[in-house]
């Protein structure tokens, strides 16, 4: 019988495996996708993960490929309204280490033994002494700890109530190869009245561009030619004509009022899922896991469930979840379209908050020093 079995094999289903495997506990993972995803959401690997996994080798994993990012850009109408720089932090790692989610799970699963695909977790049953699970083919299995790492889709398993609160806002994106630039190692956000555009480096001369969509498409266009129209609109005239394909996605808000219940855990965007601008969510879960997985070994090691210390991780990451999902909020209401004045108003707060003592504060909030982790 499996010690932990792990429902998901994502990015935080990977950590909590490859932690458990390090100190020698036997956990199976189970993912519902038959194949290997290549699609990326999250690129940025923020300064409280690298430092929680610098002990396990994985971070050293995620720097021999990653761009480091220590400096970001406010833009509006062609014009820089002031810049943020990382390396005044107090913390180990002084920048965001950006690279595709592929090469982020690669470097994950380096120690974590390997997913079972095309398993589909039906229903999670708490008992006395262990947890049942179902599968879609009938067949049951019962562990001692089961964790549900599977993201937003996979909150049905532990939660009776899972509605969460859908933003009005939408985005279109795409990552896009570009000749070599003068801001190739640097964040940029654009904003002015007809809403964000995220311009965010990659390793290989790659960009991310995010932009934001008004929630009917514009004009019924193709999103391709959506993104296109926001980026000749700030001069991205270059990365225009290279966009291969767009893909549109709309954000929400959900978190959890426990993560615990008995035997069952719930991580990632299982139990908390916050808008991506601010690209906060896939830390969220990895400091989950990273924070979790001691406990479980303990667990595992003795027979006895560490409760005083369990009810201490779950208050810090309900905690966490809720900061976060706040700034993601401001960060989300800040990127959308404004009338003249509100927008003069907006580029005059931000312009003036970078040019002040306060950006180090900005530094700080935008690299999860709220994240009680940090």
């Amino acid at each position: 019988m499996t010690e932990v079995l792990i429902v998901g094999a994502g990015p935080v289903g990977l950590l909590l495996g490859s932690e458990l495997a390090r100190h020698g506990v036997t956990a199976t993972l189970v993912e519902r996708r038959a194949q290997l995803s290549t699609g990326t959401r999250a690129i940025g690997v923020h300064p409280p993960v690298l430092a929680a996994l610098e002990p396990s080798g994985i971070t050293e994993r995620l720097l021999a490929t990653a761009l480091p990012v220590s400096r970001g850009e406010a833009r509006s109408r062609g014009r820089t309204l002031g810049s943020l720089s990382f390396d005044c932090l107090s913390t180990r790692f002084r920048f965001i280490a950006t690279l595709p989610q592929s090469d982020t799970e690669a470097a994950l699963a380096a120690g974590a033994p390997a997913p079972r695909r095309g398993v589909r977790v039906t229903r999670v049953s708490p008992e006395r002494r262990a947890v049942r699970v179902a599968f879609d083919d009938g067949a049951e299995l019962t562990a001692p700890i089961v964790v549900i790492a599977g993201g937003w889709s996979s909150r049905g398993l532990a939660y009776q109530t899972t509605a969460a609160h859908a933003y009005r806002d939408r985005y279109v994106m795409a990552d896009i190869s570009l000749p070599p630039r003068d801001d190739a190692d640097r964040a940029v956000i654009h904003l002015d009245a007809q809403g964000v555009l995220e311009s965010l480096p990659l390793p290989g001369g790659r960009r991310r561009f995010v932009a934001w969509d008004s929630p009917g498409g514009r004009g019924g266009a193709a999103a391709v030619d959506r993104l296109r129209a926001a980026l000749v609109a700030r001069g991205e005239d270059d990365a225009a004509s290279a966009v291969p394909e767009a893909t549109e996605f709309g954000v929400r808000r959900f978190t959890a009022r426990g993560m615990r219940n008995g035997g069952l855990l719930v991580v990632g965007d299982a139990a908390h899922e916050v808008s991506p601008i601010g690209g906060q969510g896939m830390n969220l879960g990895l400091l989950d896991a990273a924070g979790l997985a001691p406990l479980l070994v303990r667990w595992v090691r003795t027979g006895e469930a560490p409760d005083a210390e369990l009810a201490r991780w779950e208050r810090m990451r309900i905690t966490s979840a809720r900061r976060a999902a706040r700034l993601a909020a401001v960060n989300t209401a800040l990127g959308r379209p404004a009338g003249t004045l509100t927008d003069a108003g907006r580029r005059a707060a931000i312009g003036a908050a970078l040019a002040t003592p306060s950006a180090r504060a900005l530094a700080w909030l935008y690299t999860m020093g709220l994240d009680r982790a940090a």
